[in-house]
């Protein structure tokens, strides 16, 4: 423990040493330090003592039934009352860890006729999977035709996670963790083409787009704090794609006419070729 306290006061004071380098090579330098700090996280975490981490709950668990009571739902996934959310929200994530160290295979955004709210990383079957902030675990389930087994966390710093396509759970509702505890398997479960982690990063019910948090390719948060806009969220939600529902006798080239656009930029939007058959009623997104 000694050792690992030595190596973290060290990471540390790196960041308060004097130095001549270059604004870029600077840069560099910090980024290495960040990789190498997150790197010693889970070790840091797992000397904690969970009695602090308790009382730390404990202490925080007033200010957010405060913010959020209004909605809570224990069963399902839209979790907490968009009514009256605040404009502004300070997150701290300096304290985390990435659930799995996959690449994104699937971003957040608009996929196959509907909005993907969540991020989907690589993982093989049975890789464990990781609390990515101290919390509660408010939700473990199955969901047969969308996140398989499941598990949903709720965070003292206020947001919520959600883990999909699990093979196994391995936490129970209202049971504490920490930062970097596994918490499940990964899996194929539920609306799944293949072996990943579908993650997802919310505040009081409005999906954030997790890759605005977390850099995955370095394994590191973007920050320590992520200023969370009500407005910026909204106006994203709503202006980010537009519609159309199929009509019979509609093909890719009239619609793409239809909204002066291409069958190209159509086929990217919606993840599709050029060839698919259109459904009636179907919708896909045409910007």
């Amino acid at each position: 423990m000694l050792i690992l306290m030595v190596a973290v006061m060290h990471v540390g004071l790196s960041y308060a040493q004097p130095t001549r380098l270059n604004a870029q090579e600077h840069h560099a330098l910090m980024q290495q330090n960040l990789i190498a700090y997150n790197k010693l996280i889970p070790q840091i975490m797992n000397v904690v003592d969970s009695s602090l981490v308790l009382n730390q709950l404990l202490n925080k668990e007033s200010d957010l039934d405060a913010m959020m009571a209004d909605g809570w739902d224990e069963q399902w996934l839209e979790t907490y009352s968009t009514k009256n959310p605040k404009d502004t929200f300070a997150i701290d994530v300096k304290e985390h860890c990435i659930p799995v160290p996959g690449h994104v295979t699937s971003a957040y955004g608009w996929r196959w006729g509907r909005m993907h709210k969540g991020i989907d990383l690589k993982l093989y079957v049975g890789d464990t999977v990781r609390a990515a902030f101290t919390g509660k675990i408010s939700t473990t389930a199955y969901q047969a035709r969308g996140y398989g087994y499941y598990v949903k966390i709720r965070h003292i710093n206020g947001l919520e996670t959600v883990y999909g396509h699990l093979s196994r759970i391995l936490v129970k509702p209202n049971q504490v963790v920490k930062a970097g505890d596994p918490i499940a398997l990964g899996g194929n479960t539920g609306r799944s083409t293949g072996p990943h982690l579908h993650f997802e990063t919310k505040l009081m019910g409005m999906t954030i787009n997790p890759a605005e948090i977390f850099d995955f390719k370095n394994q590191v948060a973007h920050t320590d704090t992520y200023m969370f806009y009500k407005k910026k969220q909204q106006n994203s939600a709503v202006n980010s794609y537009a519609t159309h529902r199929i009509k019979s006798g509609e093909s890719l080239s009239t619609i793409a006419r239809k909204y002066r656009t291409t069958v190209t930029q159509l086929c990217r939007l919606n993840g599709i070729k050029s060839n698919k058959i259109l459904r009636v009623g179907s919708v896909i997104r045409v910007r």
